[in-house]
């Protein structure tokens, strides 16, 4: 009988000892690991305060967050596919989320996802992140590309020009056969209409060249091959002609980038300068005097004003133990407020339609109200979906575009040739 009363106390102190112990959930939260590519400090900044927001009204969803540097980035994904030890959450962008998403890494997200963000991103901006109906990513920043120009040099030469209406290509030549000028009267050219970073080209000409109808590649009986005709020479051909026919279009672009640019524009030696991504009016701001007038304008149009498009996203991929706690991540950097303080931290656009409605991107300062208007043009480039295109960008694109605008070669050869040569390489990937 005492035993028995013992055991019924030690019984009962059990119970009590059980019911004040902590269960292990409320212990050990979910933990989440996010890898940002966010760079520069703005951007950086944004991206942790909402970790932090998030952090601190959500005790049962952690996230830990990781920087990675865009030049490591793929290998760094491929490595973690390989051995299962993957982030919850990346940032990354729509060609590569393609290809990872048709070699089954990616969690389909279209499941995951609320009505709300599925119907306010843009439809041209889910395009480029679904296959067959899977959704591999979160496209939710984009890079328009915009004109910027001197608003001095464009006054003193008579110009007048309408942000709001996109000139024609025949129009920005004719702007640049007037901007072009010897100013000291020694016999060369001092101020050129234009300036356009040509050093890596292929990208830049594939994305403008759509406005011509310019595709570049084509599905023929299921396979995918190079074609230039027409329309596709159209850009290079103007391009090539504002160099050697105007001398309107400086030459020593085609061995700059956009950034190395900025210091001839800001001295006045570039007027205006075409096919220039949004966020270069990041450096422009930082770089330039007090007393520098510059200007947003949007690209020049073509047959269309489309232009190519790569998205910025976010994607979970397949091997996550927590797909479904990553997507409430997701949602949260993803809402109204939440995106467009990361695409206005970039100097790039959100894909939300509601974002973009705030004041904060249709104010004329910085052109944001350009560069958000060109949002409707931005579509997904074929060359994203094509197996082989980079090795077909930087071995035929790249050198046959930079020898044509060095006048090395000719139309007739730059077509041939990128035929030639490309469609070899893209047949080893079939």
């Amino acid at each position: 009988m005492r035993a028995f009363r013992y055991l019924a106390v030690a019984l009962v102190l059990l119970l009590m000892v059980t019911a004040l112990t902590p269960s292990t959930s409320a212990q050990s939260p979910v933990r989440l690991r996010f890898v940002s590519l966010a760079w520069q400090e703005d951007a950086i900044a944004a991206v942790k305060e909402l970790v932090q927001a998030w952090n601190s009204t959500h005790p049962t969803i952690q996230v830990e967050y990781q920087q990675v540097d865009w030049s490591s980035i793929h290998d760094y994904l491929v490595t973690s596919f390989q051995t299962g030890d993957v982030p919850d959450i990346f940032h990354y962008e729509s060609p590569q989320v393609l290809d990872f998403g048709r070699m089954g890494y990616l969690t389909d997200l279209a499941p995951l996802m609320s009505d709300d963000l599925r119907n306010d991103v843009l439809p041209n901006f889910w395009r480029t992140v679904s296959v067959d109906n899977a959704v591999y990513g979160v496209p939710y920043i984009v890079e328009p590309f915009v004109i910027l120009y001197n608003q001095d040099l464009f006054e003193e030469a008579g110009i007048q020009v309408d942000p709001s209406q996109a000139v024609t290509w025949e129009g920005l030549r004719e702007m640049g056969r007037q901007l072009t000028k010897d100013v000291n009267g020694d016999g060369r050219i001092d101020q050129y209409g234009a300036g356009l970073a040509l050093r890596n080209p292929a990208n830049r000409i594939l994305n403008l060249s759509m406005a011509f109808g310019g595709q570049f590649f084509y599905q023929e009986d299921g396979r995918w091959v190079i074609r230039v005709g027409e329309n596709e020479l159209a850009l290079a051909r103007t391009l090539h002609d504002m160099m050697y026919v105007d001398e309107s279009l400086a030459k020593d672009g085609v061995g700059l980038s956009s950034s190395e640019l900025m210091a001839g524009f800001i001295q006045g030696r570039y007027a205006m300068i075409p096919g220039v991504g949004a966020f270069t009016r990041h450096d422009l701001a930082a770089l330039a005097s007090e007393t520098f007038r510059w200007g947003v304008l949007p690209h020049p149009r073509a047959t269309t004003a489309r232009q190519g498009a790569v998205s910025q996203t976010l994607s979970i991929p397949a091997a996550s133990r927590h797909p479904r706690e990553a997507m409430q991540f997701v949602e949260f950097l993803m809402n109204t407020e939440n995106m467009a303080k990361l695409a206005h931290s970039d100097w790039l656009l959100p894909t939300r339609k509601s974002s973009l409605g705030l004041s904060i991107f249709t104010t004329e300062e910085y052109g944001w109200d350009v560069v958000s208007a060109s949002a409707v043009n931005l579509a997904m480039a074929n060359w994203q979906i094509v197996p082989g295109y980079e090795e077909v960008r930087s071995k035929v694109l790249n050198p046959l575009l930079q020898e044509y605008f060095y006048d090395r070669i000719t139309e007739e050869q730059l077509a041939q040739r990128i035929e030639l040569e490309g469609n070899r390489i893209l047949e080893r990937y079939r």
